[in-house]
């Protein structure tokens, strides 16, 4: 379905959410895990900076994002959180963009920010991870206000900056970034989402907002920068193709990119959240270009043929079918949005009937991801949620500047329940949340999940509970493909249900998830048959995997 099909009206839409949400009310939770915050004793304390806390312009709104990655290859996630900054201190360089923090024992931090030669100062927003230049290690891009920065894993727990040798310091406002190998050949190449050409000497509060609260001008009304795409030569350096691959589009406000095959053809596709603008689905034409087809797959405007906010998005098989959906976060007085993946790049608006946003309309929705929080076989949805305008609390209406995070059980039929209320634990505390990682940090099978909070410490919910089913975890190591398998297609049988997930970097908003791919088995001691479709078009398989444990396989090893 596009968004030019015969439309369901508003009306018919709002009943549809009262009755989903009335009868997914009584859906029991028995069973379904929860999550509590364990930051300060884990050791996670950096004190996020985004501007003064008033939120005068909207460079001081958004916030930043966080990583799960293995910079020192010993198996488990350590942690990296991005950070801003203020106008007055950026005027006199800024501050720290990142801390690095080392786990220590599958659930402690250490930081090692200094140690690790990332002393830097600036104003940062977001992170995306990958191993650039195939040497074993992985490296990570941020993005920022000013130039953005390349750090190269030397190998040895430390790293060292080469954003402008390698040109990639992208010196616009950029916000979101993925890795990809869109040519597949073995390297990967990185996507940089752009948002918009603010300058200090922007008007404070000069717009209002619900009539009453004097706020922050934008996006609207200001001017958006273009995306850019930078093509990875093989040697250390990239070459930006934005021209040449056709991705040039109008100069929207991006905020959060993922790289995904969605057709099933085997090369990867990219796809936009951009905000208060259309979306952006940018199909792979395999020969090094793309077509824009947001708004004929479905995937441009929301069911009414509007464009929302766009801002965090998840992506994953959410109804068994085989295809990869898109889930986007969007502002308060909309609703997050899920679009089902049909085939052949057609997408179709089901949230309403989905029950995959009923908590979501008073809500200002950024980080956000699918995952198997419990192990039954479905991947279920988070959002963490936060308002931009601190006053919002003045209004009449429910909007609150601090606002719980939203976990969505999948029922395993189509449609989702809100539990986070009712069975999640420290989700329902309300923060001023934005990025946010999903990942394994303490190895246990069970998938947890890491929040930044602005001008506040982050947030580490861990799950407590969810391995009580069987899982399995997949870390893949590529050969003639690009070393972290970025790209690579992962099929499973298990108990006669058939399961996909594929190796992505970046993604959520401003954040970078774990990249080993997780499965929950349910009741499962093994898996019967493991498929991997490489990122270089290669198959394998395994057979008879046992559960409860993370499996590394490396390309041209299984049969």
């Amino acid at each position: 379905m596009t968004p030019h099909s015969p439309r369901v009206s508003p009306v018919i839409l709002l009943l549809l959410a009262v009755v989903s949400s009335a009868v997914l009310a009584q859906v029991p939770f028995e069973g379904f895990p929860g999550f509590k915050d364990v930051a300060q004793e884990a050791g996670l304390t950096l004190v996020n900076v985004s501007g003064e806390g008033t939120n005068d312009y909207i460079i001081e709104a958004n916030g930043n994002g966080a990583a799960f990655f293995d910079y020192d290859n010993d198996g488990d996630m350590d942690v990296l959180v991005t950070n801003g900054s203020t106008l007055k201190h950026y005027k006199n360089g800024g501050d720290p963009v990142l801390a690095l923090y080392e786990n220590t024992d599958g659930g402690s931090f250490r930081e090692r920010t200094t140690e690790a030669g990332l002393r830097r100062n600036g104003w940062a927003f977001g992170v995306c991870v990958a191993d650039y230049d195939n040497d074993g290690h992985q490296d990570f891009y941020i993005t920022a206000y000013g130039p953005n920065l390349l750090f190269h894993n030397k190998g040895d727990g430390t790293f060292e900056e080469r954003g402008v040798p390698a040109g990639v310091a992208d010196t616009h406002w950029s916000t979101g970034c993925a890795f990809g190998d869109y040519d597949r050949d073995g390297f990967v190449d990185l996507y940089v989402a752009n948002y918009v050409a603010f300058n200090g000497n922007a008007v404070a509060r000069d717009c209002v907002y619900m009539g009453t609260l004097k706020v922050f001008c934008g996006p609207k009304g200001l001017v958006g920068e273009a995306d850019v795409l930078y093509h990875n030569n093989g040697d250390g350096t990239f070459t930006d193709v934005t021209q040449k691959a056709g991705v040039k589009e109008p100069n929207y406000f991006g905020f959060g990119v993922v790289f995904c095959d969605f057709d099933n053809d085997g090369w990867p596709d990219i796809f936009v959240a951009n905000d208060s603008v259309p979306n952006l689905l940018f199909k792979n034409n395999r020969d090094g270009t793309f077509q824009e087809m947001g708004l004929i797959s479905g995937t441009a405007l929301d069911l009414f043929g509007k464009p929302q906010a766009g801002m965090g998005v998840a992506v994953g098989d959410y109804d068994g079918n085989g295809l990869f959906d898109i889930f986007v976060t969007n502002f308060a007085e909309e609703t997050n949005t899920l679009y089902r993946n049909l085939g052949k790049m057609t997408f179709s608006d089901v949230t309403a009937e989905s029950g995959a946003a009923t908590a979501s309309r008073s809500n200002v929705g950024w980080g956000t991801g699918f995952a198997d929080f419990d192990n039954d076989g479905w991947p279920d949805l988070f959002v963490a949620n936060g308002h931009v305008y601190p006053d919002a609390d003045r209004l009449k209406e429910s909007s609150r500047y601090l606002q719980p995070k939203e976990l969505y059980r999948n029922l395993g039929n189509g449609r989702f329940a809100e539990v986070s209320g009712r069975a999640a634990g420290d989700l329902s505390m309300p923060r001023p949340s934005r990025g946010a990682a999903l990942g394994d940090y303490d190895n246990d099978g069970d998938i947890d999940v890491l929040v930044v909070n602005v001008n506040s410490r982050p947030s580490l919910y861990r799950n407590n509970g969810g391995n009580v089913k069987a899982w399995i975890g997949l870390r893949l190591i590529g050969g003639s493909s690009n070393r972290d398998a970025i790209g690579a297609r992962v099929e499973i049988e298990a108990a006669g249900r058939t399961q996909v997930g594929e190796v992505r970097s970046g993604g959520s908003y401003l954040s970078h998830n774990d990249m080993r791919i997780h499965f929950g088995l349910g009741a499962a001691e093994r898996v019967d048959r493991i498929r991997i479709r490489w990122p270089d078009g290669k198959t394998e398989s395994l057979s008879s995997i046992k559960a409860g444990q993370y499996v590394t396989i490396r390309e041209g090893e299984a049969r």
